[in-house]
């Protein structure tokens, strides 16, 4: 049995084959004409029909990498914040006045 690579076929060649699905009308004649089996032109039928156009899942997949890297930024703004905040409360813990309670600004020079 000879070893075949797998073909891929790009997000925009799908959606000209379904384009073309629906003036042709048969599944077999479309597959036929373009080198692909019926099996998968109608499974990239239904993902078009269920997902939308190839530049609104382009999109939706830019906004999902977006938005990962806006949560990881943000975690680590929080650790950053959080690192700061106990190097203050350290740095503060010998500076109190007569209540007990730590001073959060300096007093002007005079």
């Amino acid at each position: 049995m000879a070893n075949r690579t797998r073909r891929r076929f790009s997000p925009e060649f799908k959606e000209l084959a379904v384009a073309r699905l629906s003036e042709a009308g048969a599944y077999g004649i479309v597959a036929a004409e373009l080198g692909v089996t019926v099996t998968q032109l109608k499974t990239w039928k239904l993902e078009l029909d269920a997902a939308g156009s190839a530049a609104a899942i382009a999109a939706r997949s830019a906004k999902a990498a977006e938005l990962v890297q806006l949560r990881r930024d943000n975690k680590r703004l929080k650790e950053e914040v959080e690192i700061l905040r106990k190097a203050s409360a350290f740095s503060l813990s010998g500076r109190r006045n007569r209540q007990g309670q730590a001073r959060l600004y300096r007093r002007p020079c005079r």
